[in-house]
């Protein structure tokens, strides 16, 4: 036969598993802020070494969720509202215009993975999964960044996301914050589907308001 074979799929290495794992570890609020990461747990756990492990920490220094303390090893960030409030404001600098670029390419199959990224929020929200619901919220958003067709911009987004990962557990075991979230994605698709870019920038900026406002008192210690 002359067709060609599909390419195999590539195997993750064992530090984009290790990456992968504490990311989700932070994120699901096992590891808090402050929390001291030990490296040959990890290890242990993954089957691995502690070579990719420390070097899946040195990557997540690099984003900001980890820090390196002399004697205490890494840990994971705790940032001061100060931070959080900066984070968030260079945020809605990149988002806005990201979201202004994507608007008019969204198309159907955009829109059709939105839906069901919000029904997946939902259910997840009434059985308080907080973990697929910050996994489809995440999607949720990216699908939205993704038709701009800017992926330098979408690193940075990420990145700034990643950073702040630690505290949006946080925020989701609140019920009534898991609802106001979901209410708030179908105003942004409405606006979005209606075409007012303006009144969809607007809702996204009140939506990340809401959360460093629900988050504030958690923070400035």
């Amino acid at each position: 036969m002359n067709g060609h074979q599909p390419a195999p799929a590539r195997r993750a290495t064992a530090q984009q598993v290790a990456l992968e794992h504490i990311r989700e570890l932070i994120a699901s609020g096992r590891l808090q802020p402050d929390a001291r990461i030990r490296q040959e747990r990890l290890a242990s756990e993954l089957g691995t070494s502690v070579i990719p492990v420390r070097e899946a920490l040195k990557t997540l220094e690099a984003e900001g969720q980890v820090r390196y303390a002399p004697h205490r090893g890494f840990q994971v960030t705790r940032l001061s509202l100060d931070e959080l409030t900066e984070t968030y404001l260079i945020r809605r600098l990149l988002e806005d215009e990201i979201v202004r670029i994507a608007a008019p390419l969204l198309d159907d199959g955009r829109y059709a993975r939105l839906e069901d990224l919000m029904g997946a929020m939902e259910a997840a929200s009434a059985t308080g999964d907080t973990l697929a619901m910050i996994a489809a919220n995440r999607d949720f958003h990216f699908t939205i960044f993704g038709a701009a067709r800017h992926p330098r911009m979408e690193d940075f987004i990420r990145m700034l996301w990643q950073s702040t990962d630690a505290y949006r557990s946080v925020y989701y075991t609140d019920r009534r914050a898991r609802d106001r979230v979901n209410d708030e994605h179908r105003s942004i698709v409405a606006a979005l589907r209606a075409g007012d870019v303006e009144r969809a920038v607007h809702e996204l900026d009140e939506h990340r308001g809401h959360a460093v406002a629900a988050l504030a008192d958690r923070l400035d210690d």
